[in-house]
């Protein structure tokens, strides 16, 4: 054989041998809590509470859907901004409550493979927030018979913006990197606006009509909780929880 068809011959097996290295890299893992020990449920406890806003609240503005004849068909024409739901007991709707602080990094967290769904009907997204764990699918659908975007902007995670023209497009998305909060928009509809918290561990909720939530499930141990609301901005308080404790907490938001 030739130097020359030696060479060629060493040149075809290096390439095979580099498309299957390539072709069988594992892809890359999404960063979760990182440690080994799982929580045992025997003596976990539970964290409940709810969030209320004193004051007058500030006044819901209009919604602009005349510009988008689908939206007043989907929706009615005289919609107002699900920015700030405050009920009649003073409850506070859609605030992010979570555990930013005090976990044990021994503990591991499986992560949910089920979707969490972030609908857009009636040019709007539903639910306003949400919450999800890193590695945990986020499956955003158009509900609606006209055009939608999908933009994602996280400060994190990676940017997107996928166009979903047609009534039943999906996207799924999944976030690497723990972030509160990351802001969806749709850059057809101004006003559409969500709210995604990400987090490396399942303790976390978003308040009901109500104002009231309830994380179950926390190991014993003194936490930081926060608050967050997309309007009033943040509060964070501590506390303790032990063996098997069932506590409580109350946050409240004041106007100016």
């Amino acid at each position: 054989m030739t130097l020359s068809r030696v060479v060629a011959r060493c040149l075809v097996v290096s390439l095979v041998a580099l498309a299957i290295a390539c072709g069988s890299e594992a892809p890359a893992r999404p960063a979760t809590a990182g440690g080994d020990t799982p929580v045992d449920a025997a003596t976990a406890g539970s964290l409940s509470g709810q969030v209320t806003f004193t004051g007058e609240a500030p006044r819901a503005a209009p919604l602009p859907l005349r510009a988008d004849p689908a939206c007043v068909a989907a929706a009615g024409p005289d919609i107002v901004s699900d920015a700030v739901l405050v009920g009649a007991s003073g409850g506070v709707q859609n605030v992010f409550v979570y555990v930013k602080g005090g976990l044990d990094p021994e503990y591991s967290f499986p992560t949910p493979t089920d979707a969490v769904l972030l609908d857009q009907a009636g040019c709007r997204y539903r639910p306003r927030v949400l919450g999800v764990q890193v590695g945990q699918p986020v499956e955003t659908i158009n509900s609606d018979d006209t055009l939608h975007n999908v933009h994602g902007m996280p400060t994190k995670n990676v940017e997107f913006n996928e166009s979903q023209p047609v009534k039943g497009m999906r996207l799924t998305t999944v976030f690497t990197t723990p972030e509160v909060m990351v802001r969806f928009k749709c850059n057809v509809h101004s006003w559409m606006a969500a709210y995604v918290g990400v987090l490396p561990h399942p303790y976390f909720a978003v308040t009901a009509a109500d104002g009231s939530f309830s994380i179950p499930g926390l190991p014993p141990g003194t936490y930081t909780i926060e608050a967050w609301h997309e309007v009033f901005g943040t509060q964070t308080q501590q506390i303790t929880i032990g063996e098997r404790e069932s506590a409580t907490v109350a946050f409240s938001f004041q106007a100016g």
